[in-house]
């Protein structure tokens, strides 16, 4: 099985999420524990893409919904990016479309935050 890996980049007041491999109940502490490093650094713009993943389980999905409700508090939001086909159902399944912005790609993404 692939490794897990997530590599984070800056643009402005936005952190990325670059997500690789597969996020199972295996991996998810590494997921969550970086979400919630950003939320205690007061860092509530997150963009997470999913270009490289190639599975996520319900356990990745919880961690989203863990964290969303406070990163909006903070006029902040979680935006998803770049899922595959694959991804994208298993998001699509469970009704995270009307829960969260899936954008096509990080630039789009980028481009909700500038908006807001």
């Amino acid at each position: 099985m692939e490794q897990f890996e997530i590599t984070k980049k800056e643009v402005q007041d936005v952190i990325i999420l670059r997500l690789k491999g597969f996020l199972d109940a295996h991996t998810v502490a590494q997921f969550e524990a970086s979400i919630q490093k950003l939320v205690r650094d007061g860092r509530y713009k997150i963009i997470v893409n999913m270009k490289s993943l190639e599975y996520i389980s319900s356990a990745g999905l919880g961690v989203l919904m863990g964290f969303i409700e406070e990163v909006r508090e903070h006029q902040g939001d979680i935006k998803l990016s770049d899922l595959s086909e694959r991804v994208y159902k298993v998001f699509d399944l469970l009704g995270f479309p009307a829960l969260f912005e899936i954008l096509e790609n990080e630039a789009e993404a980028l481009d909700h935050f500038q908006q807001q």
